[in-house]
């Protein structure tokens, strides 16, 4: 059997990965990440990398709450009162109606 010191960054052929799994896996771990294949490519990295790279972050909500700028209360004016605000679609007919039908059934069957 001929082994080698591989020193260049290129990628490992799918064979070689096959063939020296624990190789590759353990190069992952004590020299960083690994590329498989040529056409297709593949990177094997340690799980711990993985993991830092994919902490979750703050949800939007969280990043709003915490940079939102501070203006004071909002004054918001009661529900109750005031004229009401017509549908977007109060003014609609019947033709109004079968006509957005008619295109979501073109748009569902290419015609």
């Amino acid at each position: 059997m001929v082994t080698y010191e591989r020193k260049s960054p290129r990628a490992w052929t799918v064979a070689e990965a096959k063939a020296r799994l624990s190789e590759v896996l353990r190069r992952a771990r004590d020299e960083g990440p690994q590329r498989i294949g040529t056409r297709k490519e593949f990177i094997v990295v340690p799980a711990s990398v993985w993991d830092e790279k994919n902490e979750p972050g703050q949800s939007l909500g969280q990043w709003l709450t915490a940079h939102a700028p501070r203006i004071g209360a909002l004054e918001l004016p009661p529900h109750d009162e005031g004229d009401e605000r017509p549908g977007p679609f109060e003014d609609w007919t019947e033709d109004d109606w079968k006509a957005l039908e008619q295109r979501h059934l073109d748009r569902e069957t290419g015609g």
